[in-house]
């Protein structure tokens, strides 16, 4: 079967539809309690690379159940409608795809960082390694 629709025409559609924030506009908006980073990447991602300290993982292949209230995984932070959820993955195509699925289930809250956790790194963003983001929960 041949693809009609590749994976470029689908991140070039999602980012037409989703709020993107570049890395200072998030930078600027760290620690306001309206604002939730949540990194969609795999876990072993995070434990090769760290995250952005505060973010909350919600691995891609989860996000949907864990968004939407009548799943059994679903988590009650989602469900807060005065925060707004910028996604973020490793260099912001998986982010777009994400966004652009959260708000067709109705999510208007929710956006992506353009270049994602790649472009936060080279920006100097602050990172924490798994290791330290377990002992805080500790």
């Amino acid at each position: 079967m041949a693809i009609t629709k590749g994976y470029r025409a689908l991140v070039d559609e999602a980012m037409a539809q989703v709020r993107t924030y570049s890395v200072g506009e998030v930078q600027a908006r760290l620690g306001q309690p309206d604002l939730q980073l949540v990194d969609i990447r795999d876990i072993r991602e995070l434990q090769a690379e760290g995250s952005v300290p505060g973010s909350y993982h919600a691995p891609r292949g989860m996000l949907e159940f864990w968004v939407d209230p009548d799943s059994p995984y679903h988590k009650k932070l989602f469900a807060d409608p005065g925060k707004e959820f910028v996604l973020f993955c490793g260099a912001g195509w998986r982010s777009a795809l994400a966004a652009k699925t959260l708000q067709d289930m109705g999510m208007a809250n929710v956006a992506h960082i353009d270049g994602g956790f790649t472009e936060w790194v080279k920006q100097g963003g602050a990172t924490e390694t798994l290791e330290a983001r377990k002992a805080k929960k500790g």
